[in-house]
């Protein structure tokens, strides 16, 4: 059952209250609806394809848009991953070199190349961070940005929202149970915005995997971005309206949409139901790799994608009552109209 347009617009009231920031906030910048899909084919899920691909891609949009991917005034870029659903359900690390090696060719010194990423334990499951045994990792010489260490979120730029309680979004419930909230109830609403991607970078990039999610529908390109992106935000989750809801205002602030410059994404993994707990035996791969700025768009398609599998292998689709996708549209962020949507194939 689809929540009724008194039902909608009563939420999106709601959202008005939802994000303080400092003065002045940068205008918003043109609604990403209408915005095409780069897409190349992937032969191979190997780095040199990777590479080839990824440099495709970045050039078919720099040369579409005119938007160029070199240093600014800042000189810096970031990289938004995902690793929270573990091994086996994280952004792909040749994906992740391709897209580096294509901004050092643009002009980004490798240490000006940071990533940024929620959970240290799963990071280093996945291969950021360091191995403790060797002391290696893929991306040595580039500083990686633990979310939860709590040290890069800015106490002036939070998300407002009268709804406590905090645990781990994806795991840690548990974690948690045994120790005492000491916070006060003022900081307990609050979701603090992680500063690096929209203060301290010139643009930045979002590398999502996807995942269906019992609450969210689609844990994609706008759960990475904002929920993925922030703090304290586990307390969305006790209410299946508040989370896309809070999703949906968090991809809307201007200061973040900004400097998000596009998201790209690869199939070469994604689960279609049991989200976003990796489970092998309901993930999929497609040899496809896909580039956009206009993020609904992109996991509407991922959806349609989850959907059709779910039907196929005897499963409910996502509930229609998960209205992530379709509050985010009516805040201006992108489309779902996946029918209308401009694919352009790219291939190097």
């Amino acid at each position: 059952m689809r929540l009724s347009l008194s039902q909608l617009m009563a939420v999106l009231a709601l959202l008005a209250a939802g994000v303080a920031s400092r003065a002045q906030p940068a205008p918003t910048p043109a609604p990403a609806a209408g915005a095409p899909v780069w897409q190349a084919r992937l032969p191979a899920f190997d780095e040199p394809t990777y590479a080839r691909e990824v440099e495709a891609l970045i050039s078919a949009f720099e040369h579409s848009t005119g938007r160029k991917l070199v240093p600014g005034p800042k000189g810096r870029v970031g990289l938004k991953i995902y690793t929270d659903s573990g091994p086996g359900m994280a952004t792909p690390v040749p994906l992740v070199k391709a897209v580096i090696s294509a901004l050092e060719r643009r002009g980004f010194a490798t240490k000006s190349i940071f990533l940024v990423g929620l959970n240290q334990l799963r990071l280093r499951m996945t291969g950021y961070l360091p191995s403790l045994v060797t002391g290696k990792s893929p991306f040595d010489g580039h500083p990686i940005y633990v979310l939860e260490s709590g040290r890069y979120y800015d106490p002036v730029w939070f998300y407002d929202s009268p709804l406590p309680q905090r645990f781990d979004p994806i795991f840690a419930e548990q974690q948690t149970k045994d120790f005492s909230n000491t916070s006060t109830r003022d900081e307990d609403r609050k979701s603090f915005l992680a500063t690096p991607l929209f203060l301290d970078a010139d643009f930045w990039i979002n590398l999502p995997v996807y995942t269906d999610h019992a609450m969210l529908g689609v844990n994609g390109a706008l759960v990475n971005a904002t929920l993925w992106n922030a703090s304290n935000t586990a307390r969305f989750f006790r209410s299946p309206a508040n989370a896309p809801a809070a999703v949906a205002e968090m991809s809307a602030i201007p200061e973040l949409r900004q400097t998000w410059m596009f998201t790209i994404t690869s199939l070469e993994h994604y689960q279609f139901i049991g989200g976003p707990f990796f489970n092998s035996l309901y993930s999929a791969s497609e040899p496809l790799l896909w580039l956009s700025t206009d993020p609904v768009l992109l996991d509407a398609m991922a959806r349609a994608r989850i959907d059709a599998l779910r039907k196929r292998n005897g499963f409910e689709p996502i509930s229609e009552e998960i209205r992530t996708l379709e509050f985010a549209e009516t805040l201006g962020v992108g489309s779902t109209k996946i029918k209308q949507a401009k694919i352009i194939d790219v291939g190097a």
